[in-house]
This record gives structure tokens, C-alpha cells and sequence, in this order.
């Protein structure tokens, strides 16, 4: 759903793009980004700041966006303790980086195939698959922690629930039950401001993806068997050209 590119003509009523721009956003219909061409909706689109790459681009839309609207929900004071569960996809590793440009604590929750990119960033990292998510959050963070950035859902988010201070500071992108638990679903923002926002983020280092492949179109079907398959740590990203 989210893309790159250059601006090859645009719509009637469309006002702040040009055709030539280089722009990224958001597929008019919800999906269709992987092809040369393809309709981006305008009120969910942005120009690509000089200095910025059409491939970091690329990554923000979803990422990049997601990533500011927790934080901003969550609204923590600096020296605060957050828990990312599922800390080493795309969303997470953004996540967890501008947490820590916000001068937050960061633990971080998942498998070993992601500690090396989430620990490189300066998260605290618990492998899930090596020792109890809970027990070893309560040894790090005995207190609680002042909120839990969820990207798991399911189980795993029952279990890291109860490890925070207050319950509305649990806040989950996925999992549509976490009301039932006392937290919140995040309030996605995906207009042209929050893009631009994103942007200047990425320009100024607290929200640089970890892009850990690039693949040629030819590949999307291989590339996405790998996402799908949770072995990707970060972003990867299809270049048409």
C-alpha cells in the first residue's frame, strides 16, 4: 500500500503536487504498489524532501507514521520506560528509534533473528524464544513500565499487558481486543502532514529505517514469502527502477 516515485500526472482537483514531483504515499485503493505505475491518493501523499532517498521514502508510510502516532498518543516525558513488543519488524524498529530520540527507555520483545538490528539502535532486548517475556521484563523493570507499544497481538499481548503501570498506556497497532485489556487501539494519522512530518524525522536521524534488503519487482513475490514468513528484521523494499 505504500510507495515512492515520480508524479506522472495527477487529478483535476489535486493541489499541492505537481507531475514531475517525487512524492510517496499512500495506493489509492489500499494496495497496488507493487508496479511500475500506480494511483496514489493525493490527501495521502507527499513530496520527498531534498536529501531524503526515494527508498527511505518508501518505508515511512506506514512505518514512519505508525511510529509518531504512539508516541504522540502515549505523550511520555523523557527518562520514561516503554516496552515494544515485537520490536524488530519495520514498525518496531521505528518505533523503538524515535523512542529513543525522545530520550525514552526502551525494551524491546522478539525473536533472535532480530536482536542484532534492535540492539544496534540501543533497545534492551528480550528473545522470546530463549526466556519468560514477563519475568524477564519485571527483572528489568520491576515498577512497571509507563507504556507498552504493542505489535504482536494474541497471546503475546496478554501477557505483556499486565506489565504496565496503567492499563490506557497499553497501546496496540493490531489487535482490535485490546479495549478488553484496559488499553487503547493507536489513532492512525495518515494525512500529508504527518508524511511530511515523517520526512523531517528521517532528515534529521531519530527515524531512519533499518532497511535490510532491496529486491528488483521480479523478486515481490519472493520478498514478500520472506516477510510473511517473519524472517525480515526492519524494512525491505521493492525498487521498480
Amino acid at each position: 500500500m505504500e510507495a515512492a516515485g515520480t508524479v506522472l500526472a495527477r487529478g483535476e482537483d489535486v493541489n499541492g503536487l505537481e507531475v514531475g514531483d517525487a512524492v510517496f504515499g499512500f495506493a489509492l485503493t489500499g494496495g497496488g504498489t507493487y508496479a511500475e505505475t500506480t494511483v496514489l491518493s493525493a490527501p495521502n501523499t507527499a513530496r520527498i524532501p531534498e536529501g531524503l532517498s526515494a527508498t527511505v521514502a518508501a518505508t515511512l508510510p506506514v512505518a514512519g507514521t505508525t511510529a509518531v502516532d504512539v508516541l504522540d498518543q502515549l505523550s511520555l516525558p523523557a527518562g520514561a520506560t516503554v516496552l515494544v513488543n515485537g520490536v524488530g519488524g519495520g514498525v518496531g524498529l521505528a518505533v523503538a528509534r524515535l523512542a529513543i530520540g525522545r530520550e525514552l527507555r526502551v525494551i524491546g520483545t522478539g525473536s533472535t533473528a532480530k536482536r542484532e538490528h534492535a540492539e544496534a539502535i540501543g533497545v534492551r532486548f528480550i528473545d522470546y524464544t530463549a526466556e519468560d517475556v514477563a519475568t524477564a521484563a519485571r527483572e528489568l523493570v520491576p515498577d512497571g513500565f509507563d507504556g507498552i507499544v504493542d505489535l504482536a497481538g494474541g497471546t503475546s499481548l496478554r501477557t505483556v499487558a499486565p506489565l504496565a503501570r496503567d492499563p490506557r498506556n497499553v497501546i496496540a497497532v493490531g489487535d482490535m481486543s485490546v479495549p478488553d485489556l484496559g488499553g487503547r487501539l493507536v489513532e492512525r494519522r495518515l494525512d500529508r502532514e504527518n508524511l511530511k512530518r515523517s520526512a523531517r524525522l528521517a532528515l534529521d536521524g531519530l527515524l531512519t529505517p533499518v532497511i535490510t534488503a532491496v529486491h528488483p519487482l521480479s523478486d515481490a513475490p519472493a520478498a514478500l514469502a520472506t516477510v510473511e514468513n517473519g524472517h525480515t528484521a526492519g524494512k525491505a523494499v521493492i525498487k521498480v527502477a
